[in-house]
């Protein structure tokens, strides 16, 4: 018996809970602003739910984005925290490629587009294939940039008139899909996919309010 617990923070606290690659267990708390306050208690409750303890994982799935910076360095920094403490490595994952996977495996279109929100009127996406294969990195730009091609993902209200998502599609990361496909999910490494710097930066050299003197001649 193998147990995968799956994180993403993408977007909102997604946590899975798969054995042998059957999903047993889901928790998804929708508030974009919570990750930290939420994460916890939902691999808490996903524990629960499915009826055994963080002790008894064996597997971690995390998904690294594309996200914005704070959201998405929670997810992180909890999975590999708990890997660590259990002794194992965990599996980080394209966030976009989980959508992917679900469609892929129920029927997706030879080419799509799987889109997350990017706030600042902007989408995340990336280009795949009917088997679920990424075609090229991740994108971050305006929706009318996006190719012309059946859409899954979280389209943002704001976004409906522009981008219509296809019929059938996935419309959000399922981490219940996260755990149980974790084998089929291509390894990203350790470096999240931010696409952007973090809205804080650390502060310049602070300017001097005392008057320049001109020197002596």
């Amino acid at each position: 018996m193998s147990l995968t617990l799956a994180i993403d923070t993408s977007h909102h606290v997604a946590v899975g809970i798969a054995r042998d690659a059957q999903p047993i267990a889901r928790v998804v708390v929708e508030n974009t602003r919570a990750h930290a306050e939420s994460l916890m208690p939902s691999i808490i409750a996903a524990c629960e739910q499915a009826g055994v303890t963080v002790q008894d994982i064996e597997q971690i799935a995390v998904g690294m984005g594309p996200g914005p910076f704070t959201g998405l360095r929670v997810g992180i920094a909890t999975a590999w925290t708990l890997a660590h403490t259990a002794g194992i490595t965990p599996h980080g994952v394209c966030s976009l490629d989980v959508v992917a996977r679900e469609w892929a495996d129920n029927g997706a279109p030879e080419e799509f587009v799987v889109v997350a929100d990017a706030r600042r009127k902007e989408l995340y996406w990336a280009r795949y294939s009917a088997d679920g294969t990424r075609l090229g990195d991740p994108q971050v730009s305006a929706p009318e940039k996006l190719p012309e091609l059946p859409v899954a993902g979280a389209v943002p209200a704001a976004f409906a008139d522009q981008v219509r998502l296809t019929d059938g599609a996935p419309v959000a990361l399922d981490p219940g899909v996260l755990a149980a496909r974790r084998d089929a999910l291509a390894p990203a490494g350790d470096e999240p996919y931010y696409l952007r710097p973090a809205d804080a930066t650390v502060p310049g050299k602070p300017k001097s309010a005392l008057p320049r003197l001109r020197p002596r001649r």
